[in-house]
């Protein structure tokens, strides 16, 4: 006993010793990441500052420091302006983005898993395609969409803008990765030993074990869709049509003639940064409960 206690005191000033330069590391890492939080969220803090301003403060006070309260005059105004054309925009940008990002995750769970599950010729030229479609730029598809809609004449329309939505080869890419992980051979061969077909196994089964990466391509490709620029600017004409972030841009180009269009340029991009967030808080459930699944064994 006393051997014990003379050995634990020998290796006590040690400890203490390391301990500090353990705690180093630490303590930097978590420096960085305040930095690097503070510079992302900089933006985020001017908008939400700017967006309880006036006109004549916006312009008069420093973009960083508070000044007199006038958000809800500004929401007001903000959804008043042109008979609430505002919601409407808002409106349109939940049915662009939300519809879009669902049918573009059922497309791409299906083909994800078929080509994770089923060997057929071709599969792998026809997986080489879909990266390389990861890899082209959305800007680069802008003007050959618009030609093919144009023939159909189907510009100006809903679906110009919805219909190239629904299309997310990174969301393929990433449910056939997921597929191949999490669905085993083993339990869809036990299904279909059990007389299940292949769409109950897909629909019943294989959904529930990628729904972690269906999560992720839901909310990257609504992400995508909401922040979409240049299809609608090229797709639309119609004001009704727009979505919050072309409505925004035709105000911004417009505060040269009507000042007071700035202020409400500001608050729109404010409240159109809510859904965002919103829908973030109501999935992030499924990304615990995806990275839990499997890690205790029975």
């Amino acid at each position: 006993m006393s051997l014990l206690t003379r050995t634990e005191g020998a290796h006590a000033p040690l400890r203490r010793r390391s301990a500090p330069g353990r705690h180093l590391p630490v303590a930097g890492a978590v420096a960085f990441m305040t930095l690097a939080a503070c510079y992302m969220l900089l933006p985020v803090y001017w908008l939400l500052v700017a967006s309880t301003k006036s006109q004549g403060d916006l312009v008069s006070t420093p973009g960083l420091l508070p000044s007199h309260w006038h958000l809800g005059a500004n929401l007001r105004a903000l959804f008043t302006q042109q008979d609430g054309v505002y919601a409407r925009w808002l409106l349109n940008s939940l049915w662009y983005a939300g519809a879009g990002a669902a049918v573009a995750t059922a497309l791409a769970a299906a083909a994800g898993y078929a080509l994770a599950k089923y060997r057929f010729k071709g599969r792998e030229a026809i997986f080489s395609v879909i990266l390389g479609g990861v890899l082209v730029p959305a800007t680069a598809l802008a003007l050959p969409l618009f030609l093919l809609f144009a023939q159909a004449d189907a510009t100006n329309t809903f679906w110009s803008v919805f219909l190239p939505s629904i299309v997310s080869p990174f969301g393929v890419y990433l449910a056939r990765i997921f597929a191949t992980a999490a669905v085993p051979d083993e339990v869809v061969e036990a299904a279909r030993m059990d007389g299940s077909g292949e769409l109950r196994i897909f629909c019943t089964l294989a959904m529930r074990m990628m729904s972690p990466a269906l999560v992720t391509v839901f909310l990257f490709q609504f992400v995508v869709i909401w922040n979409n620029f240049l299809l609608p600017l090229i797709m639309l004409q119609d004001e009704d049509l727009y979505p919050v972030t072309l409505g925004l841009f035709t105000w911004q180009s417009q505060t040269s003639r009507l000042p007071e269009l700035q202020t409400l340029t500001i608050v729109g991009a404010a409240v159109s940064v809510v859904p965002i967030v919103l829908t973030f808080l109501l999935l992030q459930r499924y990304w615990r409960a995806g990275l839990a699944a499997g890690a205790v064994k029975a």
